[in-house]
């Protein structure tokens, strides 16, 4: 399985990367990472993960934001299964081998978990979606998102699945809530199990895009039509499906 994680190296987030990483090292299933470097340079990388070789670089001459490095390193996956990931958060010790073992066992195309939101004093809080656990239907994710405004229905970087459906529903071109499209997108397109556990823990910083003073100027937006991609994407696969 790969890893796919973008980044700017920004300074208030390298000890933070490394801890991503170091989160990696604790699984005990194979992966790699694809790191796309976003108009970085890659001589900032941290030491650690230039050691290792399974982290693979991919450097971008300038900025291009998140939603199309992370579509850009998508090229370099060369796994069978993808999961999405941002570089100022961790992974929780089993979260690989957990969903590994149950998309191997049951066949569907991806396995999500809940996350916890990481504090800065290193506490934890369970974050649930609004989808129940269990296995779901292909499109059946957004039956728990009733409104763009309400909570998104899955935790985006929480979801391991079959690399040709993420191929097949990427990061949208939006400059935030990119992630929310590949999560109704990925889960309209087969079915997928939801597991009773945290896989993923979400750092709360001052330097995280939700802090920042603008956000709000085009959240709403974003929810609109990542809502609306889920939606016509579902009802697109259903009225195949009658046919």
């Amino acid at each position: 399985m790969t890893v796919v994680i973008a980044t700017r190296l920004r300074e208030d987030r390298l000890d933070y990367l490394t801890a991503m990483h170091a989160s990696l090292t604790r699984q005990c299933v194979p992966w790699e990472a694809v790191i796309a470097l976003d108009g970085a340079d890659p001589s900032r990388l941290p030491a650690s993960l230039a050691a290792d070789p399974r982290m693979r670089t991919l450097a971008l001459p300038r900025p291009v934001g998140a939603a199309c490095a992370r579509n850009l390193a998508l090229t370099h996956v060369r796994t069978k299964y993808v999961n999405w990931a941002d570089d100022d958060d961790e992974f929780t010790d089993d979260a690989m081998a957990v969903r590994l073992s149950t998309l191997e066992s049951t066949g569907v195309g991806w396995c999500a978990g809940w996350s916890e939101d990481l504090h800065p004093d290193g506490t934890t809080r369970l974050w649930r979606c609004p989808t129940p656990p269990g296995r779901h239907e292909a499109g059946d994710i957004m039956n728990y998102w009733a409104r763009p405004q309400d909570t998104i229905p899955i935790g985006p970087t929480t979801i391991l699945a079959r690399t040709d459906l993420v191929r097949a529903a990427p990061m949208g071109g939006l400059v935030q809530g990119e992630d929310y499209m590949a999560a109704v997108g990925v889960t309209a397109l087969a079915p997928g199990i939801l597991l009773r556990l945290p896989v993923y823990r979400y750092r709360k910083h001052a330097g995280q895009m939700t802090q920042d003073a603008r956000y709000d100027e085009l959240e709403l937006a974003a929810r609109r039509h990542a809502h609306a991609y889920g939606n016509a994407l579902r009802d697109v696969f259903l009225t195949a499906r009658a046919a």
